[in-house]
């Protein structure tokens, strides 16, 4: 099968080429930077082929003869909600612009959401395919508008929506482990905010899954059925990092509360400030309703049901490995 990744030197992209080429694919992966691409895979390598997702002549290239697209590329953190839709909604559109044109025999797309696109849960009530979206960021509405962006777009596809994905290379939950090295553990609020987790591996497997086995024009979550609150979480990083590191798992010294009222000011300043800077961060005051919210839960049933797919990696021996990659990468 030809396969093609966008976004795959990416955190999620690039562990996805990995498997895919394992598994005897062949992979067309589209990237902005070649030489991370020499960093990231150095093994075996897919074809590559540079270019954006504003490039409508790389991107057919990159499509040309596909039998499967996996849309992963995305902004996770921008300058403002223009910036988010430019890349996650104009962006989707011109890549199944190009795959209609360049693969006349597609097979799927599969689109990479968020758990964003359709908004918090309440406590104790995961959410699941047949609840209305209610994003309450501008990333969250960029996501939904994509998945309408791909089942707007006559071709088949099937939409995964993954809750926090954390493993190696990911460069986003890499401040917590950060703390963790001095024993210290951050949490916004009093720490009952409820999570579903995913390790970026249990995400692929998800992905191939969908791909294979997943319902047409289905769209579904990938989480691990665990529930941590943002506590637990932050005390289980402490944990794991504290035995990668020391060879005993001990509880943080210190679980540093920080009040909301703390947090919406330091987001704001931070978020205005990065803005005059012409630079993004996840750290602004787009956050601020998603860090108020009760939880980011969801269910996995259908894919369970539809594909047979079952998160393996729970978050202890997750965040373990995850925590020895930094270690062994010198992250940590």
């Amino acid at each position: 099968m030809r396969v093609l990744v966008t976004g795959a030197t990416g955190f999620v992209g690039s562990h996805l080429v990995e498997a895919l080429l394992a598994r005897g694919d062949e992979v067309v992966g589209l990237i902005r930077n070649p030489a991370k691409a020499a960093r990231v895979f150095t093994n075996q390598q897919p074809e590559l082929v540079p270019g954006d997702l504003d490039d409508a002549a790389a991107l057919r290239r990159a499509a040309e003869g596909a039998d499967a697209v996996f849309h992963v590329a995305a902004l996770t953190s921008a300058r403002d909600r223009a910036e988010f839709f430019a890349v996650n909604v104009t962006g989707t559109r011109n890549v199944l612009d190009a795959s209609r044109e360049a693969a006349p025999g597609l097979h799927r797309v599969v689109f990479v959401s968020s758990i964003a696109a359709v908004g918090p849960s309440a406590r104790g009530v995961p959410v699941d395919e047949h609840v209305v979206p209610r994003p309450v960021s501008d990333y969250g509405a960029s996501k939904l508008a994509g998945e309408d962006a791909v089942h707007g777009s006559g071709l088949p596809w099937t939409v995964v929506r993954p809750p926090a994905v954390y493993g190696p290379r990911d460069v986003q939950l890499r401040r917590v482990f950060s703390f963790a090295r001095w024993r210290v553990a951050p949490v916004f609020g009093d720490g009952r905010q409820e999570l579903s987790l995913i390790h970026v591996d249990d995400l692929v497997s998800a992905l191939l899954a969908a791909l294979d086995r997943g319902r047409p024009d289905g769209t579904y979550f990938a989480a691990h059925p665990q529930v941590v609150t943002t506590r637990e979480f932050v005390t289980t990083v402490g944990r794991a990092v504290d035995e990668v590191l020391h060879g005993r798992a001990r509880d943080p010294r210190l679980v540093l509360r920080i009040p909301f009222g703390v947090a919406r000011v330091a987001l704001t300043l931070n978020g205005a400030a990065m803005h005059a800077l012409g630079r993004s961060t996840v750290l602004s005051a787009d956050k601020i309703r998603e860090l108020l919210a009760e939880g980011w839960t969801c269910s996995a049933a259908a894919l369970e049901r539809d594909t047979g797919w079952r998160a393996e990696i729970a978050a202890g021996e997750g965040l373990r490995r995850t925590a020895a990659w930094y270690r062994d990468a010198g992250w940590l």
